[in-house]
């Protein structure tokens, strides 16, 4: 075999074996999702004789409240959005005004088009802010609220409803109370958290919404929770790409086709006169 044979042999198998390595470079390359926080349980079951621990997170259950513009809604009519939530009440004196300000930059974060009609990309994300005072704050009070804060109301509502109904949301279903430094009061949800829920419904983080580095981590976390899905589920065809058994497969193609592509160019070569 010649040189030009010899090197062409040779590119014929560093070609699938280079792409092999590529790919399962980059399938490993992790990125750094949000965590889960609330774990129900876990499911112990064996798959080709490994025993595998499937761990089922809580699934925040559905709401069903009045917003601030008066239409009675649910946690669930906005399917697959990105949900940020918080709780606050419209006559507080102290962190309210400044978490509803913060959510209200973390909002206009998410303006398409630029500024020129404020229109609101509600595609991405659900901005839910759960009155904890929902004696005082009607609709009304709560419309007046958000206008004096220059809420977009496309994307971003304002709940009011049963004290009782929200206040078994916050903490069994949000679980306000966990994972903080600072206590927070059964008898009224006073508290600087906000709340990340994925488009599953489950609660991917927490965060101080006083705090500036707090926020940017929040905004950042919302853009990879969009991407999870494709991060996360590899399609069939890439999974079987992946495969050493597909890779040793295409290199015996690759040198089958090979040898008998110089044999017929030798065959050839022979038959023909100087």
């Amino acid at each position: 075999m010649n040189k030009r044979a010899l090197l062409g042999l040779c590119l014929a198998l560093l070609l699938p074996v280079g792409s092999y390595l590529i790919l399962q470079y980059f399938s490993k390359q992790a990125v750094d999702m949000p965590r889960h926080y609330l774990l129900d349980t876990v499911v112990t079951r064996v798959e080709k004789g490994k025993v595998i621990n499937d761990s089922m997170w809580h699934t925040t259950a559905n709401i069903r409240l009045v917003n601030q513009l008066g239409d009675t809604v649910n946690l669930y009519d906005r399917p697959g959005k990105i949900i940020v939530a918080d709780f606050f009440f419209t006559s507080c004196g102290g962190i309210c005004p400044r978490l509803t300000k913060n959510m209200a930059l973390l909002q206009e974060s998410f303006l398409r088009g630029g500024n020129v009609r404020k229109k609101v990309d509600s595609a991405i994300v659900q901005f839910v802010s759960f009155t904890v005072d929902p004696e005082h704050d009607s609709p009304t009070v709560l419309k007046a609220y958000a206008d004096r804060f220059g809420v977009n109301h496309d994307n971003w509502w304002m709940l009011t409803g049963d004290r009782k109904k929200i206040y078994d949301f916050a903490f069994e279903e949000l679980k306000v109370d966990k994972f903080s430094e600072d206590p927070v009061s059964p008898d009224f949800v006073h508290t600087n958290r906000f709340v990340l829920i994925d488009k599953n419904y489950r609660v991917r983080g927490y965060y101080n919404g006083l705090d500036s580095v707090a926020m940017s981590k929040l905004a950042k976390d919302i853009g990879l929770l969009m991407l999870e899905k494709d991060r996360t589920k590899k399609s069939e065809l890439f999974t079987q790409i992946l495969s050493l058994s597909w890779l040793w497969l295409i290199i015996i193609c690759l040198v089958l086709f090979f040898v008998v592509f110089m044999q017929s160019r030798q065959r050839i070569d022979r038959s023909t006169p100087n």
